[in-house]
């Protein structure tokens, strides 16, 4: 059996998110897809290379030693397509956006059948995404943390604050007598006992709320585990249960009745979104052209 190089990009990215469903949207196939390269893959090594544990795939030791084996020389076959890479009818300028899957599908993604250039989007964590704009493998990064490379510069543009949240028919009035009294401790042991939806990837902005808010650890687990935000705010959208998420993501649905504005907090989590660029680039007028999508709308 020959190998595939995509079998190893493909164990590269279930590696680095720790998931198939997060691998799959990371190199835009299918969840089936990405499993199929990880069993030929170990089927042509002979060896296990992830423990399936829940929601999450752990690397073996046989799986680490392959990453490191292979992660620069697939980065570099990384750089080189995306540097040569043209379109097949015209010299249309190429640039590479690293941003979180939600704040694509919200701002850019209905923008992108009007752009007169390609665009290439990345998603990942945000640490990930400096170092590939540092190397150039990105062009230019939404962001809410700023790196320390000092090749690269951090524009802010918007402020998303973290907000509790609730379906429709979430009833709150008890929730809402006791944060009127300042009762915090019994707001927190009622908001505990509710439903709550999170996702795998991401429960920062629910341990930082609950730090800022009742200053604990959030001691629970969410009932629900959804692929994204956006999966929540649909779930929740004329329904029952609790989430906390960036305010901007459920703007709309806030607006139609479809979700409710319950609390902002006792101290309000605001965190600034900065435009992260190299100091030198070509694509200067390409990335305005991104950058001005992204101030018109809002956030």
């Amino acid at each position: 059996m020959v190998i595939n190089l995509e079998w190893f990009r493909t164990f590269k990215a279930i590696y680095e998110t720790g998931s198939l469903t997060a691998a799959a949207q990371v190199l835009y196939i299918s969840q089936p897809g990405v499993s199929l390269h990880l069993n030929s893959l170990e089927a042509h090594t002979g060896y296990k290379l992830f423990d399936r544990a829940a929601r999450k795939m752990v690397p073996t030791e046989r799986g680490k030693v392959m990453y490191n084996y292979i992660v620069e020389p697939i980065n570099k076959l990384e750089a080189a397509e995306q540097q040569f890479q043209k379109s097949s009818k015209t010299d249309k300028a190429t640039i590479s956006i690293g941003m979180c899957f939600e704040t694509f599908q919200f701002t850019l993604e209905p923008h992108l059948a009007t752009l007169p250039f390609n665009v290439i989007i990345k998603f990942g964590d945000y640490p990930a995404m400096q170092q590939d704009l540092d190397k150039g493998l990105l062009d230019l990064i939404i962001t809410p943390q700023k790196g320390i490379q000092a090749n690269l510069d951090y524009r802010p543009f918007s402020k998303e604050r973290i907000v509790l949240i609730g379906g429709a028919k979430s009833n709150t009035d008890a929730l809402s007598d006791l944060l009127e009294k300042k009762a915090f401790g019994e707001a927190e042991a009622w908001l505990k006992k509710q439903v709550w939806y999170s996702t795998a990837a991401d429960m920062d902005n629910l341990k930082k709320f609950w730090h800022q808010n009742f200053f604990k650890h959030p001691d629970f687990k969410p009932n629900y585990i959804v692929p994204n935000i956006c999966s929540i705010v649909r779930c929740l959208s004329d329904g029952v249960g609790f989430s906390i998420i960036p305010d901007f993501l459920c703007r709309d649905e806030i607006e139609a009745g479809k979700v409710k504005l319950v609390w902002a907090g006792q101290n309000v989590i605001e965190n600034t979104l900065y435009f992260g660029t190299r100091k030198k680039t070509i694509y200067a007028h390409e990335i305005s052209r991104i950058q001005e999508i992204f101030e018109t709308q809002n956030l």
